[in-house]
């Protein structure tokens, strides 16, 4: 296709787009115009009334389906069977993978969080503060895929005698020890990954555990000190239960697009070396082996895995307003 009918397209595109909206909101100010006692409940359904097409088109009816072919067989299309998931979960090649996804659910958020509120802690009101902020922020401006090319380099490994330019390999060489190839070292090497994630999702944590510490009422900090409270007593009895609907909000988000991860590991070790996850899995099952039935299955255990998070997580900001 030339870029001539390339660039026609996109313009069709868009006029049509406008289109739509012009038309929704054109029915919707007719609708107003009505003055009835349901107007004002009409509008708002010529409203919503196109998200929710959208969505049952581009959401509901598509995870049907996927749940349909998770029950079909390898190819998807062969009756109803437990096939793909017992396959899921007698694979080694499978077993593995959800395994390593269950240790990054549980390491991320909580390293993350930690190092997060850890740095909200130490850099708040201090003369650096905005910069300090700015420097552990950076990497969520990066690509998950920019982030593990500058990570594959940290790690990166030359043979015994040649000069190493990864950082770690450089530092432990300059001690004399002999130089580690971090992404074949198996049984670590998924933890070293696990450190890129970190690395990215620490500048969230701290920016909203930041806002939260900031939002605690100075009143109550100074009545905890006047009675004694100081150091360790006031961070365990004022600032945490202060932020603990944040607290729970970093942890759940950061698990929920932990249980995504895929560029990183596509990225550092295509999954080799006992590193895979399921989300990777299921773009090789889909995309590559074409089992779309055993891909359906991962996908499906995918969300069985987030919908605990997402339903804590509703609940508690349902209490919090």
């Amino acid at each position: 296709m030339k870029i001539a009918d390339k660039f026609i397209e996109m313009i069709m595109a868009i006029i049509i787009f406008a289109a739509v909206v012009a038309l929704i909101v054109g029915v919707a100010w007719l609708v107003g115009r009505l003055k009835s006692k349901t107007s004002d409940r009409l509008q708002g359904l010529v409203y919503i009334l196109p998200v929710l097409v959208m969505l049952l088109a581009g959401l509901v009816w598509p995870a049907v389906l996927t749940i349909r072919q998770a029950f079909g067989g390898p190819t998807g299309d062969k009756g109803f069977t437990l096939h793909n998931f017992a396959t899921v979960f007698k694979s080694p090649e499978l077993l593995g993978p959800l395994l390593n996804t269950i240790v990054w659910v549980l390491a991320v958020p909580v390293l993350a969080t930690v190092i997060g509120l850890a740095y909200a802690i130490l850099v708040d009101r201090s003369r650096f503060e905005a910069f300090a902020k700015a420097l552990i922020f950076l990497p969520m401006a990066i690509s998950m895929v920019g982030a593990s090319i500058i990570w594959k380099f940290v790690y990166d490994v030359r043979g015994p005698g040649q000069t190493q330019v990864g950082l770690f390999n450089a530092i432990l060489t300059f001690f004399g020890a002999d130089p580690v190839d971090f992404m074949q070292a198996r049984g670590w090497n998924t933890f070293w990954l696990i450190i890129v994630m970190v690395w990215i999702q620490a500048g969230f944590a701290m920016t909203v555990l930041s806002a939260a510490i900031k939002a605690i009422p100075d009143d109550l900090i100074e009545a905890a000190k006047i009675d004694g409270t100081t150091g360790w007593r006031l961070f365990r009895f004022i600032t945490l239960p202060s932020i603990r609907g944040s607290l729970v909000v970093v942890l759940t988000t950061v698990g929920i697009a932990t249980l995504k991860v895929f560029d990183v590991v596509r990225t550092m070790t295509g999954g080799q070396f006992d590193t895979s996850v399921l989300a990777l899995e299921f773009y090789n099952y889909s995309f590559r082996y074409f089992e779309y039935g055993t891909g359906a299955a991962l996908a499906v255990i995918l969300f069985i895995l987030v919908l605990p998070i997402v339903i804590y997580n509703v609940v508690q900001m349902r209490k919090d307003a």
